[in-house]
């Protein structure tokens, strides 16, 4: 079983508590039912912001300052693209070994997160 989810849990941020913890809430249920359901695997993709039809459609005329910014502050300098998700998505159910694993597809987001346990003033929502 593959899941899906976000890095949501990592940027905290007024009014997405309710989204945060069910995104946060993946980790322990993907770990704990590799444990509980085993041999059966499951794991876990985080994706960072991805540059998709309904991002475009979230930000609208914002899209290319986030754009910018992320070329700007992530160590790929540039956003994460589907293709890339899917690549690694392909890549984990081929693979018969992980179980229980959360990969992260940010872009190396969560490294400029956990730079003093906040991001940098100007990595910010």
């Amino acid at each position: 079983m593959l899941f899906f989810s976000g890095t949501a849990p990592r940027k905290p941020a007024s009014g997405v508590a309710v989204v945060a913890s069910s995104v946060g809430a993946m980790t322990t249920v993907t770990r704990n039912l590799a444990l509980e359901l085993a041999p059966a695997r499951f794991n876990l993709l985080a994706a960072g912001f991805l540059d998709t039809p309904l991002s475009a459609s979230l930000l609208g005329e914002g899209l290319e300052a986030r754009r910018a910014q992320l070329r700007e502050v992530l160590p790929i300098k540039r956003m994460v693209e589907v293709t890339e998700v899917a690549a690694q998505a392909t890549y984990v159910m081929w693979n018969g070994a992980p179980t229980g694993a959360v990969f992260d597809i940010d872009g190396g987001e969560s490294l400029l997160l956990s730079v003093e346990g906040r991001p940098p003033a100007e990595y910010s929502r």
